[in-house]
């Protein structure tokens, strides 16, 4: 069985060629398929093409599995797939709009030691209409449609999972998600998340796609990266700022890096200003994030105070930088958090 939403507009006008169906029957599918119908609940299209359709392609590859909405509004959704593999996602409230991370793989296998989504593994890669999926089926939760009238404006490849460690799928993605036949959001509004997998950040750069490219620093030296991010054992942190600089200078896009701080391991006066040393010379943004505490990890995150003043001496030394503020702690926001609970509760019911 395959999945409906990994096809363009071009795919599935091919599709309805092989079927004996009309060409414009291929519109009609994908404007069933970017309001977030299941394929039962197609409107337009007759019942013999459903059954056409069901016969080869899942009804729907993803359902609502389970949403918690936390104090600040934002809210988790945790997804089943069709394989009864579980995926999580956040959707973010801001002045400008409605931000939804979403995953890219099930599981991962960086192995980054502050983060839960890597607790148990990589078991596979979503396809690029899986991850399309996560988008359609909030969009439609939230009773929005397309183009003007989405309720998502924004989208963050931050979920479960490296995005760059499925690449192919998620250059699908980013293309299906931005098509003027499709939610038409616009890549300005696309955020990816690495943890630094160099030649791929390259290949990214060559895309010459409008994205926001983020990356998961955390660290100002080797040393300390190779504690807390396995990656760091096969490229180096001067390897990761030679193909951010690459990225800008092939994009013209200032590139983000995520600074999560730890006690004890990273959040030092003299880290900062080791940081300040190694992302000089080009534009770039740190975006410094208290860690949001796993429970099977042992690392803890740092006070309020430290952070302001971990911000002030990179800004004294000319680095833009931001402290991100904390949302959905109370929800489990942190990727990997909720699914890794509900699998533990699963497990126990199973013993």
């Amino acid at each position: 069985m395959q999945i409906l939403q990994d096809l363009s507009l071009q795919e599935l006008q091919d599709l309805m060629a092989e079927l004996g169906e009309q060409k414009f029957r291929a519109k009609q599918i994908l404007d069933n398929i970017n309001l977030g119908k299941p394929i039962s609940e197609f409107s337009n299209i007759s019942h013999e093409l459903k059954e056409k359709l069901l016969s080869r392609f899942y009804d729907s590859p993803i359902k609502i599995h389970t949403v918690l909405t936390g104090k600040d509004e934002t809210k988790k959704f945790v997804y089943e797939l069709v394989d009864g593999n579980l995926i999580e996602g956040v959707l973010m409230s801001y002045k400008y709009g409605k931000t939804l991370c979403v995953s890219t793989q099930v599981g991962c296998r960086m192995g980054c030691k502050f983060c839960a989504s890597t607790l148990n593994g990589l078991v596979r890669n979503l396809t690029s209409g899986e991850i399309l999926a996560q988008v359609l089926i909030v969009n439609a939760y939230l009773g929005g449609k397309k183009d003007r009238k989405r309720a998502i404006t924004n989208i963050v490849l931050m979920g479960s999972g490296e995005p760059l460690d499925n690449y192919d799928n998620v250059i699908k993605f980013i293309e299906l998600v931005s098509a003027p036949d499709g939610l038409n959001i616009s890549p300005r509004n696309i955020s990816l998340s690495t943890c630094g997998i160099v030649p791929k950040i390259k290949d990214l750069a060559n895309k010459n796609l409008p994205i926001v490219l983020t990356i998961s620093l955390h660290a100002p030296n080797d040393n300390i990266r190779k504690q807390i991010m396995p990656i760091a054992n096969k490229y180096s942190a001067k390897e990761i700022i030679d193909a951010a600089k690459y990225y800008f200078n092939t994009t013209g896009r200032r590139v983000i890096f995520e600074y999560a701080l730890v006690e004890g391991e990273n959040s030092t006066p003299e880290s900062a200003r080791e940081l300040a040393k190694l992302v000089k010379g080009f534009p770039a943004h740190i975006n410094l994030i208290p860690l949001n505490e796993v429970e099977e990890r042992e690392m803890k995150t740092v006070t309020r105070k430290r952070a302001e003043q971990f911000a002030s001496i990179l800004k004294s030394l000319g680095v833009s930088v931001t402290i991100r503020r904390t949302i959905g702690e109370d929800i489990e926001g942190a990727c990997g958090q909720l699914r890794n609970k509900i699998l533990k509760n699963q497990a126990l019911k199973n013993d």
